[in-house]
């Protein structure tokens, strides 16, 4: 048997209409929300520019500790493998990884004047972290770690390597067309960073591409 529909108290109305009718007299719903609370505020101009500038410090703390690691993973390798045998031959004799000590510059300059160097790379490194902490440019980023890497990769021979502190030789071993160093000076992976981020930091001078992130105007 079908129970009969109870009554509603006079004066009632049930919770679900109330809400309907009120949503229907309003025409918007009840439940309302700050606008401001999904509204992405645009990044200013210095957030924009703390931001760069973090990364570039990234970037050149990543460029210049990768050029280090290889530099003394290649130096450690030639000085226990190929100083005990032959040179060995890439690129169809382009190049020849030997095994030299250098106490001076390029083309064996200043032999005898071994203790300039690491002073030299020391002024170079204060340089790099100066240059960098005004520097928001990801491609200059990459230059100064570049040659960061390259002075420091040099920096640790002159420290550490014999024949002792502030006189220690450089491990060179890589050789152009010939295993004796005849056509071009022998250098290594530190040498080769620090010449590639020196031009790269040409071209971007040359370029107009400031470290601040902004291109020079030039005049027409």
């Amino acid at each position: 048997m079908r129970q009969p529909h109870p009554r509603r108290a006079p004066g009632r109305v049930p919770v679900r209409y109330a809400l309907r009718h009120l949503q229907a007299v309003g025409g918007a719903a009840l439940t309302t929300q700050d606008p401001t609370q999904d509204r992405i505020e645009p990044e200013s101009e210095p957030e924009r520019r703390t931001r760069s500038r973090t990364r570039a410090w990234a970037v050149f703390g990543l460029i210049a500790v990768a050029v280090i690691a290889i530099d003394v993973a290649v130096k450690q390798w030639t000085t226990s493998t190929i100083v005990h045998g032959e040179p060995v031959k890439l690129l169809g004799g382009l190049i020849y990884v030997i095994h030299t000590r250098n106490s001076g510059a390029a083309f064996s300059m200043l032999p005898n004047q071994t203790w300039i160097f690491p002073l030299i790379a020391f002024g170079v490194i204060a340089w790099l972290f100066w240059m960098i902490k005004g520097t928001v440019s990801a491609a200059w980023a990459v230059a100064l770690g570049l040659v960061l890497g390259g002075a420091a990769g040099n920096l640790g021979d002159r420290l550490f390597r014999a024949p002792g502190p502030f006189r220690g030789h450089v491990v060179d071993m890589f050789s152009f067309l010939d295993d004796h160093a005849g056509h071009f000076p022998v250098f290594n992976i530190a040498d080769s960073a620090l010449t590639v981020g020196v031009i790269l930091a040409i071209l971007l001078e040359f370029t107009g591409r400031l470290r601040d992130g902004t291109r020079a105007r030039r005049d027409a």
